[in-house]
């Protein structure tokens, strides 16, 4: 492995976690086949709030929307948006947002002995190693990943 100390690639923009109100959405309590179809629900009966679903410890938790494409090999990728939480003692190969010489990043850690290690998911990019001449701190630990799925529309030309 290589370090390098210029190349963190993602970087994160980070937003406070609104939890004081409350948004109940349909929720399909019998699950959603990814496999063979089922027989639709006439109606959906539960409901879920993401913010308690996904928000475990509300003040500590911020929101951050991914700028890079270090991850991507782990479906990681710009735009995407993070659920951190600060309150997490990170383990080996979390998920983490670091900020290292003042520059937030996402990145998997390697927890050794006397190192840490921040590696990203792409090969072009090189993993860093952690030295005592780098400002570090493990910010949080990422949660949940939340993406979009549909596609931008292509502007279509008419021709006449």
């Amino acid at each position: 492995m290589t370090s390098s100390s210029n190349n963190t690639s993602v970087t994160v923009d980070i937003f406070n976690a609104d939890v004081s109100g409350s948004l109940a959405l349909p929720y399909a309590d019998e699950g959603i086949q990814a496999g063979f179809p089922s027989p639709a629900q006439d109606y959906l009966n539960e409901s879920i709030d993401l913010n308690r679903e996904i928000v475990k410890h509300p003040a500590s938790t911020f929101y951050g929307r991914v700028e890079g494409e270090s991850m991507i090999e782990e479906g990681i990728e710009p735009g995407d948006l993070l659920v951190i939480d600060r309150s997490i003692e990170p383990d080996d190969g979390d998920l983490t947002v670091c900020c290292i010489d003042g520059e937030f990043t996402l990145k998997r850690i390697r927890l050794e002995r006397e190192r840490v290690w921040l590696i990203p998911s792409n090969e072009s990019f090189d993993p860093i190693l952690v030295t005592p001449d780098n400002r570090f701190e493990i910010w949080g630990v990422v949660t949940y990943t939340i993406k979009q799925n549909r596609r931008p529309r292509k502007k279509r030309s008419f021709r006449r």
